[in-house]
């Protein structure tokens, strides 16, 4: 067995421990949640945490990812790397708080300002000190930190909506509790504060990993266009009603973007470790996106199949319709979740520029297709624009992939197996005559048509896990 296949897939089992099961039971929270907020209150609320997580990356400039792509690197003085982040966070956080006042100016989110902040200083202090944590190997203490601040959300939230009965406020401050709570236990229990030193702040390093970093903000605020403002778009041109319904059809996709974002995690740890050897990495790169598709292609199927009994299960009766979303946004998911991939090439040679540029595409294209479209289609067309813009993304990062790590994507695979989703989605979205055993087939070709990558993991999982245990 390849070893670094091996150690991808370890720390992959550690980080779905922690962050995948942490997001699990977030996610079996919407009941609660659509329960205690109405459709415009969940909709407000979605936009406030929406616009937090825009500002985020401006914030504190991005050095989260410049802190992991430097601390996780084999060479170099880590605690010199944590020292400089955490100067460039802390003059980053005070301009933040110096031109916060601006936000007033949204009148939207005027009654909200202080929730925006507060949530941005939290979420930025607990990124950057996880990073660095899983960035030195401390694999398992970064997902068992996954796992206490999901504990601490759901305590928060448990509180705040059912004991206080805070509604909008209630829903983001649990978040921002939880995240500052972590952050302590973190700085207490990895004893962080060894670890920095003002002797070590680098003016040099500094200026290294904004020079990575700061390109990435950008990329972040197009991939936010492109991700979430039509949830803008639409609570104003049609309804916070309507926005509140498509918010709630998000999180069914998010299942998908939950698996993924955890093997992103484990895979971009070990992408940057292995890729000094650019045969090696050409080839370990391929390897590891046969698996990935596999797993992004099967569960997509999976979620589209099941929109209808999942909305079921998880929202209130009042939120029903928000299935009709879901399959179109499951299919946007499957590319986007081929987008991050391929960043992860551009973040481990050090080529941001390049997800600046094409992530701008997909903004563009998202906004000028939304403005065309939400009016007359609503939240039908917002997800549509939504899938055409990742998918434009995804072509292009597939187009010049090989500039910078030349590996198989399998195109024809690719091609099938969206069409055979294509085929579900437009299926669920009609409701033909025995529409049910249509997506069952259609479902059950994906599952076949990437039965052996899924079977060829299943092998790998004895021995990968008999060297976990012998650790």
């Amino acid at each position: 067995m390849d070893a670094r296949i091996k150690r991808l897939f370890g720390n992959t089992v550690i980080f779905t421990v922690g962050k995948f099961v942490s997001k699990m039971l977030v996610f079996f929270m919407m009941p609660l949640y659509t329960a205690c907020l109405s459709e415009a209150q969940y909709s407000t609320a979605d936009l406030i945490t929406q616009l937090a997580n825009l500002l985020i990356p401006l914030a504190c400039l991005g050095i989260a990812d410049g802190l992991f792509r430097n601390a996780a690197a084999k060479e170099g003085d880590k605690e010199a790397f944590f020292s400089s982040g955490m100067a460039i966070l802390a003059i980053s956080s005070a301009g933040f708080l110096l031109l916060s006042p601006l936000l007033l100016l949204l009148e939207y989110f005027a009654s909200y300002v202080w929730l925006i902040v507060i949530f941005v200083l939290c979420s930025n202090f607990h990124s950057v000190c996880a990073q660095y944590v899983c960035a030195i190997g401390r694999t398992k203490t970064f997902a068992v930190q996954g796992i206490v601040n999901t504990a601490l959300n759901i305590g928060f939230n448990l509180l705040f909506l059912l004991g206080f009965d805070m509604k909008i406020e209630g829903y983001v401050l649990s978040v921002v509790c939880a995240d500052f709570v972590t952050t302590l236990l973190l700085i207490v229990y990895c004893r962080l504060w060894r670890a920095f030193s003002v002797k070590k702040i680098s003016r040099k390093i500094m200026g290294e990993m904004l020079r990575f970093s700061l390109p990435l903000i950008p990329t972040t605020v197009f991939w936010w266009i492109t991700g979430v403002s039509d949830r803008y778009l639409v609570a104003r041109m049609r309804s916070d009603a309507e926005n509140g319904l498509y918010a709630a059809a998000y999180k069914i996709p998010t299942l998908l973007t939950y698996v993924v974002s955890v093997f992103n995690e484990a895979w971009r740890l070990s992408a940057v470790k292995e890729s000094d050897d650019p045969d090696a990495c050409a080839e370990f790169f391929g390897k590891v996106f046969r698996y990935y598709a596999a797993i992004v292609f099967v569960g997509g199927a999976a979620l589209i199949a099941f929109a209808k009994v999942a909305s079921v299960v998880l929202f209130a009766d009042s939120y029903f319709e928000a299935w009709l979303y879901v399959p179109v946004l499951v299919l946007a998911t499957v590319f986007t979740s081929f987008d991050s991939f391929l960043a992860t090439a551009y973040f481990t040679k050090k080529k941001t520029m390049v997800s600046f540029y094409t992530s701008m595409l997909g903004a563009v294209l998202n906004v000028v297709l939304n403005l065309i479209w939400i009016p007359s289609w609503g939240a039908v067309g917002a997800s549509v624009a939504t899938l055409i813009s990742y998918f434009a993304v995804f072509v292009l990062r597939a187009a010049t992939m090989h500039r910078y790590i030349r590996f198989n994507l399998q195109i024809p695979r690719i091609a099938i197996n969206t069409v055979l989703l294509g085929g579900m989605t437009l299926i669920m979205m009609t409701e033909p005559h025995l529409w049910q055993l249509y997506v069952g087939l259609l479902a059950a070709a994906v599952a076949c048509l990437n039965a052996p990558a899924l079977l060829s993991m299943l092998k790998m999982l004895p021995e990968m896990l008999k060297g976990r245990m012998k650790r």
